[in-house]
């Protein structure tokens, strides 16, 4: 008799590494776990809330969201972050976190450990802690600079223009959610440099909302019916564009970016990393990954979201989370059991 070949195995299985990224299965292992990241970093922000120290909330925050995510099974890279390695002692651009090693998963990560940090010491409404996670490249890597703002949500996607005067823009968004000018809420942040902008926007009938901070949260609520939000105008921080890309891309709306250095210095860093400043970003180029997953938990009461409301031994948080795969906007609102052995009883 002879016998039969035997097919000879790999003495070293494939490493889980090497799988490709799918967005549904990436989705399903990291979207609570963002939940999670959001969750701590609000808390541990809220803790410090309202002492007027805008450094000890951003700390509070920044440590709380770095713990947590270097217990993920990730093998993550901050894009947008605290700033440079120099500048910033935790959750600086280009810091690896995660556990990582084989299988975990391999994603840029754009963070903002507490969006509005002079509004959370001052305990402001609409700070809140975000993060958006994609595949590798799939977040744009802006400088920390300015960037000037057009976001609407999917009604008017693809029929507004960053480069038209302001009133055709509104028209364009007035005539896709079938209602007046008059009839809309256009966010700004209140600065000096939107003098020309706010005129602009009331004589075409609008109304406008000043915000301290947190144009973030502000483009969720503009792409979300029923929060009185329509448009967000106006000039802000690069880096909190890319963020807003990542949720508007899960949701359907727009943004368009142009970049606004603030200096010469800025402008140089930006020529060297070839960005351009007259080109106009859209939503697909500032976040063109196709795994995209997002969350943002409130730190204090705001718009779309509750604060963090504490209680003897616990706390509760208030968080949306989405998947650009799974097309799902999650609410979700957690009780947080912090003390050993603490029992609670539960009122919604």
């Amino acid at each position: 008799m002879t016998q039969k070949a035997r097919k000879e195995t790999p003495s070293t299985p494939p490493s889980p590494a090497a799988r490709p990224v799918s967005g549904t299965d990436m989705e399903r292992a990291l979207v609570l776990d963002t939940v999670r990241v959001t969750e701590q970093a609000a808390i541990a922000a809220s803790r410090v809330a309202g002492k007027g120290d805008s450094e000890l909330v951003d700390q509070a925050g920044t440590d709380a969201m770095r713990r947590v995510l270097n217990e993920l099974d990730i093998d993550g890279e901050i894009v947008i972050g605290e700033g440079e390695r120099d500048e910033a002692p935790m959750l600086f651009i280009g810091e690896k976190v995660g556990r990582g090693g084989p299988g975990a998963w391999p994603v840029d990560i754009a963070v903002d450990p507490v969006e509005g940090t002079g509004i959370t010491a001052r305990l402001v409404n609409n700070s809140v802690a975000v993060i958006a996670i994609a595949e590798k490249g799939g977040l744009f890597q802006a400088p920390d600079t300015y960037m000037e703002k057009l976001i609407v949500g999917p009604p008017a996607a693809g029929r507004v223009n960053l480069a038209w005067p302001v009133a055709a823009n509104l028209n364009t968004v007035a005539q896709s959610l079938d209602r007046r000018i008059e009839d809309l809420t256009v966010v700004i942040l209140d600065r000096p440099r939107h003098k020309e902008l706010l005129r602009e926007v009331r004589e075409a009938g609008a109304r406008v909302k000043l915000i301290g901070d947190g144009d973030v949260i502000a483009a969720l609520a503009a792409a979300v019916r029923n929060t009185g939000v329509h448009a967000v105008m106006g000039i802000g921080g690069a880096p909190e564009g890319v963020l807003a890309a990542a949720a508007l891309k899960c949701l359907g709306g727009e943004i368009q970016g142009r970049f606004r250095p603030r200096n010469e210095e800025e402008a140089k860093r930006l020529a060297a990393m070839g960005v351009s400043t007259e080109k106009i970003y859209r939503t697909e180029e500032l976040a063109p990954g196709e795994n995209i997953v997002f969350s943002a938990t409130g730190i204090t009461d705001g718009d779309m979201l509750k604060g963090v409301r504490f209680f003897k031994d616990g706390a509760r948080t208030h968080t949306v989370s989405m998947g650009y795969k799974s097309r799902v906007l999650r609410f979700s609102d957690a009780v947080h059991l912090l003390g050993d052995g603490a029992r609670v009883t539960i009122q919604i």
